[in-house]
């Protein structure tokens, strides 16, 4: 039997399990792995310049592609503390990422060493698993562990522990004779989907809403198959967003308090079935659970058993994976055609599609953020990868923006941390290195990790940053207002570097050409295109993120509310016409 230190043998079983890339940062306790990924030879590793940023890196690559799994690497104590906050909003959205810790000694563990930490403990509430591995002879067991853990049942992801004593102490282990161990994927029955298709039956007007369960299970053809077979509308998640085409004849819209369309919500409230495959009825989808759930019967598919009834009852409930779930859906629903006629309600759900929309063709100065989500539908094809975090930003743009395929939205859905977005779509760029990615990000959550830009410059990692400056924390703003009250959310200021900038603050111009990026800024609408289809050449020629910064108006309010029939609209809505009609509308 071979003899290798238990990190050689960590490194080995991450090639045998399909990884190709490492996000990280070296150091004392973790330089044994370090190491022996140096040795190996085959890993490719990218130097972040915050654990945090490494461990948002490692969810944008995981996101981006099935079968992805990111792995973040630290050292012990504050690298592990600073994962955390990418542990959560892995496990939040149901992302597998590995995040690998180095660690003192065994024996000085309960010692205070010098950067020591529990962080098993600590990491424990926001991973599937979380674990300190004592012996060496373990860790080939603890990494196959890790990865059935991550893709059974509801992925999410894990963290390993490695003592530096357990690295360099030597095992037996063949890397030739690892296996990946079995995954188990719960299936709907036949008599269950049976069940599904004659509640369908009954229904005058059913709606399918697709979670990121579907994503996950890379189950979106099935998805639309199912939809065009049944001749039901699909309203997507805003984790589903892409499962069906935006122009697709079914596409039913968005439904919520904030990331919603108008059209999406009121048919929401027109349906008396709705079949949720793969999400989770997340508070801001649903609102109030009456409201939302009055006079329609639901069905419920997901993967992990706990979720079903975990925020309401279903009149059905079934654990599946989604793509499973699909395929039998699929077979019963031919085996019972022909099928209820559909065409008058998806006829009523695209004619609300048409009619109830929201003004984009601002030509107002300073600028109005609804004229920048136009541009961007403008300049950006259906191929296009988009990466968002939190923020007024983020809501109006997914209230704008288009979509068209799987993993062509990528959002920290539930947890929404601030600085996410840079680091996340630097993954994705790694992840697939021919797509044109467009970050997008409100001014607040640039200057969260905005170091990360100098890892894209370094490794070439290109892709386009849209920055909306307002030079305030707009979405608590705009929650203050019901406190009557503007405090301690203004980033204005006079920045005595750039006054051309009018009490806007940070010049993030020079910051971000400071960190080895191309830069442009914006301050009339006209400019957006020309900006964009420039940054557009610039990411080619040179291989690094490109900021594109839009200078807003200071103030905006942006739709939102506290239920789905009653999401308030501060902008006029009187004979609103799409000033784009391919972007959302039917295709020929």
């Amino acid at each position: 039997m071979p003899r290798m230190t238990a990190a050689r043998a960590a490194v080995e079983i991450l090639r045998r399990e399909g990884i190709t890339n490492l996000f990280g940062l070296p150091g004392a306790a973790i330089n044994p792995f370090y190491s022996a990924v140096r040795a190996q030879g085959e890993l490719k590793h990218v130097l972040a310049r915050h654990v945090e940023g490494a461990s948002h890196m490692a969810e944008g690559y995981t996101r981006a592609k099935a079968g992805n799994i990111g792995v973040c690497v630290g050292t012990s104590g504050p690298a592990g503390t600073d994962m955390i906050t990418g542990l959560y909003s892995a496990s939040a959205d149901s992302i597998p990422i590995l995040c690998i810790t180095g660690q003192a000694p065994v024996a000085k563990l309960h010692k205070e060493d010098f950067q020591a930490v529990d962080i098993a403990s600590i990491a424990g509430p926001v991973a599937k698993w979380a674990v300190t591995v004592m012996e060496a002879a373990q860790v080939p067991g603890a990494f196959q562990k890790a990865f059935q853990l991550m893709r059974t049942g509801r992925p999410g992801p894990v963290l390993i522990d490695l003592p530096i004593d357990v690295q360099l102490t030597e095992i037996d282990f063949d890397p030739e004779l690892y296996v990946p161990l079995p995954v188990a994927v719960p299936r709907a029955s036949v008599a269950q989907a049976s069940e599904v298709l004659r509640l369908l039956g009954e229904a005058e007007r059913p709606l399918i809403v697709a979670g990121g369960g579907i994503i996950n299970a890379d189950a979106a053809s099935l998805l639309v198959e199912f939809a065009e077979l049944t001749g039901v509308p699909v309203v997507p998640t805003l984790m589903g967003w892409g499962t069906i085409p935006d122009d697709h004849r079914l596409m039913a819209g968005m439904v919520g308090l904030q990331t919603s369309h108008r059209y999406g919500n009121e048919t929401l409230l027109a349906s008396d079935l709705v079949i949720g495959i793969g999400n989770r009825w997340a508070n801001r989808h649903t609102g109030s659970v009456a409201t939302y759930t009055q006079g329609r019967k639901f069905v419920h598919i997901d993967v992990e058993p706990t979720q079903i009834g975990r925020v309401f009852a279903p009149d059905l409930g079934i654990v599946s994976d989604a793509k499973a779930a699909l395929e039998v859906l699929i077979h019963v629903a031919r085996e019972n055609a022909p099928l209820r006629d559909r065409s008058e309600w998806a006829a009523a759900c695209r004619e609300r599609k048409r009619t109830m929309l929201r003004r984009t063709d601002y030509d107002d100065v300073p600028v109005k953020p609804p004229r920048v989500y136009q541009e961007m539908n403008n300049a950006f094809g259906p191929e296009t990868r988009y990466v968002s975090t939190i923020g007024l930003s983020q809501i109006q743009a997914a209230q704008m923006l288009h979509v068209y395929r799987p993993r062509h939205w990528i959002n920290a859905g539930q947890a929404g941390p601030l600085g996410w977005t840079g680091p996340a779509a630097l993954g994705v760029a790694v992840a697939d290195p021919e797509a044109t990615v467009v970050a997008l990000s409100g001014d607040y959550d640039f200057q969260f990790l905005i170091e990360e830009l100098a890892v894209g410059a370094q490794f070439n990692i290109p892709y386009i940053h849209v920055v909306v400056n307002n030079a305030y924390l707009g979405l608590i703003r705009q929650a203050q207002r019901g406190l009557e009250m503007d405090y301690c959310v203004q980033l204005s200021f006079e920045n005595i570097n750039t006054p051309e900038l009018n009490g806007y603050g940070v010049d993030h111009v020079k910051v971000a050409e400071g960190l080895g990026c191309k830069a442009l800024r914006v301050f009339e609408p006209d400019g957006i295109l020309p900006a964009l289809e420039e940054a557009k050449k610039l990411m080619v020629e040179y291989q690094v993120p490109i900021m594109v910064e839009v200078i807003l108006e200071r103030v905006t309010n942006v739709s939102m509310g506290t239920e789905i029939d009653n999401v308030v609209e501060f902008a006029e809505l009187d004979g609103v016409q799409n000033p784009i009609p391919t972007a959302s509308g039917l295709r020929d």
